[in-house]
């Protein structure tokens, strides 16, 4: 049986038409794959028979691991290992390990793991959740009202839309399950800011002390819910880090208020003074101008209030032939 995942469908004898994801994997570690014969029973067994041997010689005794990464590395050991105590079936004077590093220089280099992923297209509901495997995952609230493309991995799940990501989660099993990331509601705070007490998404929001406790004191004062917002908007654009120092240093102060904390951040965005440059000798001026006003107060003619303009023999056509205006 040819798995859907890779054969989308079956013709004569060894002919398929593959998945287009399961092609650009093939294409991407550069092998060439061979479907199995119709009603040929004992290659199954031919199959079988690799597997126990693969499993024999690397899963025995059975690793224990935290992560893929983990187990990856675990695995890429037992390899070398087992290569460099094994003879070559042909060359039977060298190692496996050995013929490879031989043979090395003449390999295509390796260009990193394949993006494997399921795409799906879907729609985002009105409350900035996709449904994806009987889960809801939230997503950016300026995604809402258009469709998004979910890409599964075995650990994690990403919403594109536009070229962009707008929600990344840890994927989650089982069903029914709501993932909620409070960042992506941070606009719909903007309207409702009294969700950010009891909304969902807000629920054991594990914010870091600074910005806790100002979020303590802003609740006792009016208007606090919105100037808690308005700092939390900041945490997309500066980071939760510079966030939490414009906390810390408002808190300092005395004075944990949104327009304090909006200030620091703007001021620490600010680009650093331009550097002081050193005139060099060669371009320094040997008699440096002096700026002296006085020269044009005679200029200036009293005529019943009034400031003549300089003709043809007025004090401008004196001064210019004088040689003191130039």
């Amino acid at each position: 049986m040819d798995a859907k995942t890779a054969v989308d469908t079956i013709f004569v004898g060894r002919d398929r038409a593959y998945n287009r994801r399961f092609q650009q994997m093939c294409g991407h570690y550069l092998v060439d794959p061979v479907a199995c014969t119709p009603a040929s029973g004992w290659e199954k067994g031919q199959v079988e028979n690799q597997v126990g041997v693969v499993r024999r010689r690397f899963f025995v005794p059975r690793p224990k691991f935290k992560s893929y990464a983990e187990l990856n590395a675990l695995l890429e050991d037992r390899c070398v290992a087992w290569a460099k105590a094994n003879l070559h079936q042909e060359l039977r004077d060298q190692t496996n390990w050995d013929v490879f590093q031989a043979e090395r220089e003449s390999l295509v280099p390796y260009v990193g793991p394949f993006d494997g992923f399921h795409a799906v297209p879907a729609s985002v509901s009105k409350t900035c959740l996709v449904r994806f495997d009987n889960n809801r995952y939230s997503v950016d609230a300026r995604a809402v009202g258009r469709p998004v493309e979910i890409r599964a991995y075995a650990e994690r799940i990403e919403f594109w839309q536009d070229g962009k990501v707008v929600g990344q989660h840890e994927r989650a099993f089982g069903r029914n399950k709501d993932v909620y990331n409070p960042l992506h509601y941070i606009p719909v705070l903007a309207r409702k800011p009294g969700a950010l007490r009891n909304g969902a998404p807000f629920k054991g929001w594990e914010l870091p002390p600074a910005i806790k406790r100002v979020q303590r004191k802003l609740g006792k004062v009016p208007n606090g819910d919105r100037q808690m917002v308005q700092i939390l908007s900041m945490i997309p654009t500066d980071g939760l880090d510079a966030v939490e120092a414009a906390c810390s240093e408002a808190l300092m102060e005395g004075a944990p208020a949104a327009a304090v904390v909006l200030n620091i951040l703007a001021r620490h965005r600010e680009p650093p003074p331009p550097l002081t440059i050193t005139t060099p000798d060669a371009l320094r001026l040997t008699c440096e101008p002096v700026a002296d006003c006085k020269r044009y107060d005679s200029l200036r003619r009293p005529n019943h209030g009034k400031v003549t303009g300089a003709g043809r023999d007025g004090p401008a056509e004196a001064l210019w032939n004088e040689g003191r205006l130039r």
